[in-house]
């Protein structure tokens, strides 16, 4: 449904999007999830047409974003981090109103307003002018203008922001609710958004892309694959060393757990399953074993590992 291609926006000798390339599938939620800066709300506006390309190439719906520019808006529903609401109107009116720009027929707009307004709930706010709405349902409103013409794809940036924690489960239900129907890209610095709404995550830092996959898999596949927690009653120095030895083993931390024991956590390539070899290197040094399990990520952890990497990496590549 939509296809990126090696993306690239450069303001002036500031690269803002960095050969960014991704695809999202028929009906998918795909996270875009990056610190503020990444370059997250630059890629949303290249795909809207707000802004052009330095170099690269996106499609929506077989739609060349920059060639076949107003063929992809009539297939995209946007909505910016600030709604784009009129607040001296109703919702009602105001949602006609979109619906009239969007070009969707008259016989059927009526029944466009009323759909929109089902999908965000809104139906109790019909009359209701748009200044009046807190900002939990300015931000519904927000969303029923980017779907009032039943768009093939939601692009949606920070659709969150702001909001209370009630008004955020709110929103994030909503959005959950049109997958299916609809394919959507959900830009967010938020982790709870990401794992809690989203099929797929693209991770983005400094406008290049860090990772891509599910929440699920990047937890245990991503940036050092699999940890292992393991406790043993022996010698600290002795016990790491012993890990050590192990193929594939990356890096081990350990620290005492009391009692003769020494707790150690141990990092593993991607790909790598270590705890039978593991056990038996233990059992065979006749150390009693206590505990041995694996360790996930966190989506949190992740994110933070891969962004500080990529800023270290960055820094150490600038002049003193």
């Amino acid at each position: 449904m939509i296809e990126v291609k090696d993306l690239t926006k450069s303001f002036g000798e500031r690269t803002a999007v960095d050969h960014v390339s991704f695809v999202v599938n028929k009906g998918e939620i795909l996270g875009f999830l990056g610190p503020n800066g990444a370059g997250k709300t630059t890629t949303m506006r290249i795909l809207t047409g707000f802004l052009p390309a330095t170099s690269g190439s996106a499609q929506v719906a077989g739609f060349d974003v920059f060639n076949d520019s107003l063929e992809v808006r009539k297939r995209i529903g946007y909505l910016p981090e600030n709604p784009p609401l009129y607040l001296d109107m109703t919702v009602a009116a105001y949602l006609d109103f979109v619906a009239r720009i969007k070009n969707v027929p008259a016989e059927k707009r009526r029944a466009s307003v009323d759909d929109a307004m089902v999908k965000t709930n809104l139906q109790d706010k019909r009359y209701e002018l748009i200044k009046r709405l807190s900002r939990g349902y300015k931000q519904r409103v927000g969303l029923a203008q980017a779907l009032v013409h039943d768009p093939e794809v939601i692009i949606l940036d920070e659709p969150t922001v702001g909001l209370d924690p009630k008004q955020i489960i709110e929103v994030r239900h909503l959005i959950k609710g049109l997958a299916g129907s609809h394919t959507i890209i959900l830009s967010t610095h938020i982790l709870p958004e990401v794992s809690m709404t989203c099929d797929r995550v693209v991770i983005i830092n400094r406008g290049r892309i860090a990772a891509i996959d599910t929440p699920a898999n990047l937890t245990t596949q991503l940036k050092g694959g699999q940890h292992v927690s393991v406790e043993v009653a022996a010698d600290q120095n002795a016990v790491c060393a012993a890990i050590r030895e192990l193929p594939g083993v990356r890096k081990v931390t350990s620290e005492p757990a009391g009692n003769g024991r020494v707790a150690a956590l141990v990092e593993v390539s991607p790909g790598q399953e270590i705890r039978s070899q593991l056990a038996a290197k233990i059992v065979g040094k006749g150390w009693p074993l206590y505990e041995l399990r694996g360790v996930n990520l966190s989506l949190e952890e992740i994110f933070l590992e891969l962004t500080t990497d990529e800023e270290s990496e960055n820094a150490s590549k600038s002049p003193n």
